[in-house]
C-alpha cells in the first residue's frame, strides 16, 4: 500500500513541506500496517472479509474531525 504522491492541503494546493510530507507518508504505513493487522485477524477468527472492511471504512468516516475540537 503506498500513500498517495500529492496531499492536497485546504486550499487546494499540495502540501509540499518535506518534514510534513515524511509525517503524513509514516502516519500512511502505520494506518496501513494496523488495519491490514486487524483485517488479518478478524478474517482469521471467522469475520465475513467484505463485513470486516466495511467496519473498518465506517470506523474512519466515523473520526470525529480535529478543526471541531474546541
Amino acid at each position: 500500500m503506498t500513500p498517495p504522491e500529492t496531499w492536497p492541503g485546504r486550499d487546494g494546493v499540495p502540501v509540499a513541506c518535506l518534514e510534513k510530507l515524511k509525517m503524513l507518508r509514516e502516519n500512511h504505513a502505520e494506518a496501513a500496517q494496523v488495519l491490514a493487522d486487524a483485517l488479518e485477524d478478524a478474517v482469521l477468527m471467522g469475520v465475513d472479509e467484505g463485513a470486516m472492511r466495511r467496519i473498518l471504512a465506517e470506523l474512519v468516516a466515523a473520526l470525529p474531525s480535529p478543526r471541531a475540537r474546541p
